[in-house]
């Protein structure tokens, strides 16, 4: 079967040949400022959160600086190389967010050796990370583990008792990082990798998220995300019924729980509150529908990040975020925090960010904050001393 090799490869060999070098591509020996990066997702659904958001601002930053030479690589319907994106052969596993299960690594290793990068980020631990660091390594590169969630939020997504399950997934990611150079982490992730992060990960806000002034408040809290048990949307009707003020709730987004959902907001008396809309795919459309909330809800307290709560709080809206969320300590008095576990906190903490003014001038400065190009500029210093 014949396979396109990536377009980038034959000029960055060329490069190589005017620098004095023969046969493989530039590496950071030669070139110390440009680095090849090559960034490999499992979980890059075409709706999927933070991962993706990631790598789509990563590539733009990538295409507007030219400070670095970028390339994605993710499961898709057959193999294709294009543009610095790889899509390797695949399997659909949830249609409602569109993750795909790869057909093993060795498209992955072959394109490894194609591109022949200097530094090579892996975004999860099942993507056969033991046998792609070995590749990595072989060819010369920097392997990041980029431990974006937790043990906890991976056990709680599954049936049962989680206690076993997040006890199982913590062995696991310390057998699957064990080898790799440095990691990654919006959180300590000692706990579960047994090693202290090299450098953080980066998250960043797109210029949609911005303070909507011409935006009028209505009377709903508003969830957007995945319709899944682990967000800690069931909670959030819970709190929904314990309410004295009967606020109206809208949920944007899929998800397997969407009919439990539906069927529990009923059997709580609720049912008539609880609206359900699909995903928004633009984010001018999201930021306007976060800033038309009266509060904008982000109920799980195992968040791989939480990007929702500061894409919320940028856009002028008032946020509830569970205390553990990474992203809360960044919103500062933007958030009313709860505790994990609380669902009588979870109703407070609700009344009054209802009750609360948005803080445009707040907003406005966490925008500037999480620039994307300031976070990925940061991200280049750390993996150019990495390559060093």
């Amino acid at each position: 079967m014949h396979h396109e090799a990536p377009e980038s490869v034959e000029p960055r060999a060329r490069r190589g040949i005017e620098h004095g070098v023969h046969g493989a591509g530039l590496g950071v020996d030669q070139d110390r400022r440009h680095l090849r990066i090559v960034d490999v997702a499992l979980f890059y659904g075409e709706r999927s959160g933070g991962i993706r958001t990631y790598l789509d601002a990563k590539v733009r930053h990538a295409r507007a600086t030219g400070a670095f030479e970028h390339h994605v690589v993710v499961p898709g319907p057959r193999e294709r190389h294009r543009g610095g994106r790889h899509e390797l052969p695949s399997l659909r596993l949830a249609a409602a967010n569109g993750y795909r299960v790869p057909l093993g690594a060795r498209a992955l290793k072959r394109t490894l050796e194609r591109l022949h990068p200097d530094v090579v980020l892996l975004h999860d631990p099942f993507w056969a990370p033991l046998r792609v660091t070995e590749a990595a390594h072989a060819l010369g590169a920097k392997v990041v583990a980029v431990h974006h969630g937790s043990a906890a939020l991976d056990a709680a997504g599954l049936r049962g008792p989680s206690r076993p399950w997040e006890a199982l997934f913590r062995a696991w990611l310390r057998h699957a990082y064990a080898p790799v150079d440095a990691i990654a982490s919006v959180v300590d992730p000692e706990p579960d990798c047994g090693r202290v992060a090299s450098f953080p990960l980066r998250l960043g806000l797109h210029d949609a998220f911005r303070p909507q002034t011409g935006v009028a408040r209505g009377d709903h809290v508003l969830y957007v995300g995945r319709l899944a048990r682990e967000k800690g949307v069931f909670r959030l009707l819970e709190a929904a019924a314990r309410s004295d003020d009967p606020w109206p709730l809208r949920l944007i987004g899929s998800g397997p729980a969407e009919d439990a959902l539906r069927r529990r907001a009923q059997a709580l008396g609720i049912g008539r509150r609880v609206s359900f809309r699909p995903f928004v795919p633009d984010r001018e459309r999201l930021a306007g529908a976060y800033a038309g909330a009266r509060c904008v809800v982000m109920p799980g307290e195992h968040e791989t990040f939480g990007l929702v709560a500061l894409e919320a709080a940028a856009s002028g809206a008032p946020v509830v975020t569970c205390a553990s969320a990474p992203s809360a300590a960044l919103l500062g008095d933007l958030a009313h925090a709860f505790a994990p576990g609380d669902t009588d906190g979870l109703a407070g903490a609700i009344a009054a960010a209802r009750a609360a003014r948005p803080d445009h001038r707040a907003a406005a400065a966490l925008c500037w904050r999480l620039r994307w190009d300031r976070l990925f500029a940061a991200e280049l210093d750390d993996l150019r001393e990495l390559a060093a």
